[in-house]
Parts: C-alpha cells; sequence; structure tokens
C-alpha cells in the first residue's frame, strides 16, 4: 500500500481552542486514524511541553498515542546538541527543563521563549547585553502575536527578540515554526524524508500556512483560531480554506481520494 501524505496538524487554534478542545476533535482523530492517515501534532507555545499536550487531549477523554512536539520540546533538543552554557528566558516550568545548562553568566546563547509581563526594560537589556557580549540567540519560536485566552490577540515574543536582534545587529536561530527544521523534523519522526511531501492544518498564515507551502506542503488554513472569516488580501493564498475541522476533513478526503 502506498503511503499516505502525512498530515501535520496546529494544536493552539485548531485542535485547542481557548481553554477547551475543539468540538469536532475526536471525529478528526478517528478519520485519520481510520484512513491511516500519519499525523502529527505541532504547537510553537513555549508554556508546555508534548506531555503537556497529549494530557490536555487526554483530559477530554480523547485517545493519547498522538506524536506531538512543542518548540521548548525541540529547543532543548537543539541546545543538547550545540550547547553547554545558555541563560534561559522562558516560563518556570520549561525553564526547568534546561537546569543541566542554565547559567546566568557569560552563556554561549541566550533561549528566549515566553515570559508574558516579565518583558521589562531591564530584562531585555540584561539579554542585550548577553548577546552584544558574544552570546547567540535561540529563538524558541518569534510569533508576532497570540490568543492566550483564545479570544484576546496578545503581543508575542517575536516583537520583542525583534528588538533585541535589531538593538545587537545579530539574527536569532529559530527553532519553532515557521523554520523548516520544525516541519522537517516531524516528518522524519514519521518515517518520512524531510523534503516529502505534506499537509499542514493551521490558524496562523504566516507561520504554519505559508511557511509549509514555501517548502513544498499544501496548506488548509482554519477560521478556528487567530485568523479570522473571511481571510483578508495576502499575497501568498491557502491551498484551501475551512471553517472547522469538519471541513478539513472534506478537503483531505478530496485529495486522498
Amino acid at each position: 500500500m502506498e503511503k499516505r501524505i502525512p498530515v501535520l496538524v496546529d494544536f493552539d487554534g485548531v485542535i485547542k481552542i481557548g481553554d477547551r478542545i475543539a468540538e469536532d476533535a475526536e471525529e478528526f482523530f478517528l478519520f485519520l486514524n481510520q484512513n491511516e492517515i500519519p499525523f502529527f501534532l505541532l504547537s510553537n507555545s513555549t508554556l508546555r511541553t508534548s506531555a503537556d499536550m497529549l494530557e490536555f487531549i487526554k483530559g477530554a477523554g480523547l485517545k493519547t498515542n498522538i506524536p506531538a512536539m512543542t518548540a521548548a520540546d525541540a529547543t532543548l533538543n537543539y541546545v543538547k546538541n550545540n550547547y553547554k552554557r545558555v541563560s534561559v528566558y522562558c516560563r518556570q516550568n520549561i525553564k526547568s527543563l534546561f537546569s543541566e545548562f542554565d547559567v546566568e553568566e557569560n552563556p554561549e546563547a541566550v533561549v528566549l521563549g515566553d515570559i508574558a509581563s516579565n518583558w521589562t526594560y531591564d530584562t531585555m537589556n540584561e539579554i542585550f547585553r548577553k548577546v552584544y557580549s558574544g552570546a547567540d540567540i535561540i529563538a524558541m519560536h518569534k510569533n508576532r502575536n497570540w490568543q492566550p485566552d483564545g479570544k484576546t490577540l496578545t503581543m508575542d515574543a517575536g516583537a520583542f527578540i525583534k528588538a533585541i536582534e535589531y538593538a545587537s545587529a545579530k539574527e536569532s536561530i529559530l527553532i519553532g515554526k515557521p523554520s523548516p527544521i520544525y516541519f522537517q523534523t516531524a516528518l522524519m519522526k514519521l518515517g518520512y524524508k524531510k523534503d516529502s511531501e505534506f499537509i499542514m492544518i493551521g490558524d496562523d498564515i504566516e507561520t504554519d500556512i505559508v511557511a509549509a507551502q514555501n517548502i513544498g506542503g499544501k496548506g488548509i488554513l482554519v477560521f478556528t483560531g487567530k485568523t479570522k472569516y473571511p481571510l483578508r488580501d495576502t499575497k501568498i493564498k491557502p491551498a484551501f480554506e475551512a471553517k472547522n475541522l469538519r471541513k478539513v476533513i472534506e478537503v483531505i478526503e478530496t485529495l486522498i481520494n
């Protein structure tokens, strides 16, 4: 049997809507499993690990044998392979994962994630001085904005990371979406080559859809998260649009039949 086209699925705004699971998530997962379509959950979150994602799904009464990865997971893996000393700026539950590498002084790199209201002038200057002294910048993600409560649009870490890049005249190493490395890592974990054809389902036109289409994927934009219907004018259009996961199922059916 010919291998199915793998499906990469954004977690926040598609599977997790605010603090609840999408009402058609169970039907969606069942469809993928019944049709033997390999899929992988991706999250640009630096607030949780893949274990947290699966615990959320389990708490909603759904099966948890789903491969998943967050930007925090991928960043930890990158640090393990490339550094011995880093200064980590993110939420405490994620920062603790880096404990064997985390230092205050003379880091080889600064690791930047979500720190919410702690993006103060003093904190940004502290990070800037470490970078200016030679440390690399490792960005878990560079999202422009997000909806922490599923409703209210809020500035995300990307805006603050951009400011540090500008001040230090140094580009960050991006780990999460829209980095091709993130999509390709998921494909390889599913047993595919990193340049394989794939479908990306997401609610962010830039980090999900455009990023996937730039490396040969087909993007399905879902209007359950940050991007609202109808789609405003954009230079790059998604391959498909869907108002919810039930409509995504219909799209995928046309692609596999």
